[in-house]
């Protein structure tokens, strides 16, 4: 359970104590504590408590109106952080007009982002190309208190510079490795740090690269044991397996 979560149940339970909050007032509370019904989605308040991070907002598939609802619903219930992610303009600028304090990084939107924490993360992308998705699993770091060190443009067809930067790969506590086309970065850093590697390939490539699905295999079926793989461009479910080792 999360420190804002512990608080918020204690302040209730210290208010049905003193008066200032009346037992059915308390039990409508908790009644809406599991989730939210908002006809369009059940918002899940729950998520807090059993992982200790709120749910995220996924924009697409849903209007501008939804998403700002959404958000809407989740700072009320006092969660922090609070992501919309995936988000496209109308969705972000409808989202943020209905919920001030939100601050926008690509495609994902960031309210009450939580407090520093120490650990070192690396996000490693192997070209350019690769940025969107370590913009989001960035983002979704810092929304979580975690400045990561980017090292970008480091792929192995110039695996000098790479190379360049192993006292960084040494230091880490996890690393986040994004990238295309055969996705052979994944395994050389897996060789080089101590540190959890979670591998997200993108769809960057030409035509062999299938959208991201070599860069896939390749990562699955790497020599550097006990590399993390997620789906691709899944620059937030990086993030999240990031989160869940470092807690």
């Amino acid at each position: 359970m999360d420190e804002a979560s512990i608080r918020r149940l204690r302040r209730l339970l210290d208010d049905v104590r003193s008066g200032a909050c009346s037992p059915d007032d308390a039990l409508a509370e908790l009644r809406r504590l599991p989730y939210a019904d908002l006809g369009f989605a059940r918002v899940d308040h729950h998520r807090a408590l059993r992982q200790g991070r709120a749910e995220a907002v996924y924009g697409p598939g849903k209007t501008p109106e939804q998403c700002a609802a959404i958000v809407a619903e989740l700072l009320d219930a006092g969660a922090g952080p609070v992501l919309l992610t995936r988000a496209g303009d109308e969705q972000a600028a409808e989202a943020m007009a209905r919920n001030p304090g939100g601050e926008r990084t690509g495609s994902t939107v960031v309210w009450r982002p939580g407090a520093p924490r120490p650990e070192r993360v690396l996000v490693i992308t192997a070209g350019t190309a690769d940025l969107p998705v370590a913009d989001e699993c960035a983002a979704t770091l810092a929304a979580h208190g975690i400045d990561p060190f980017r090292l970008t443009d480091v792929g192995v067809a110039g695996v000098h510079r790479i190379l360049a930067n192993t006292d960084d790969l040494f230091a880490a506590d996890a690393v986040v490795v994004i990238a295309g086309m055969e996705g052979a970065l994944a395994s050389l850093v897996g060789g080089l740090t101590p540190a959890p590697v979670i591998a997200v390939p993108t769809s960057a490539g030409y035509g062999a690269s299938l959208e991201g699905v070599t860069a896939l295999l390749a990562m699955l079926a790497s020599c550097a044991a006990g590399i993390t793989v997620v789906g691709i461009d899944n620059g937030f479910g990086a993030a999240s397996a990031v989160l869940r080792l470092l807690k």
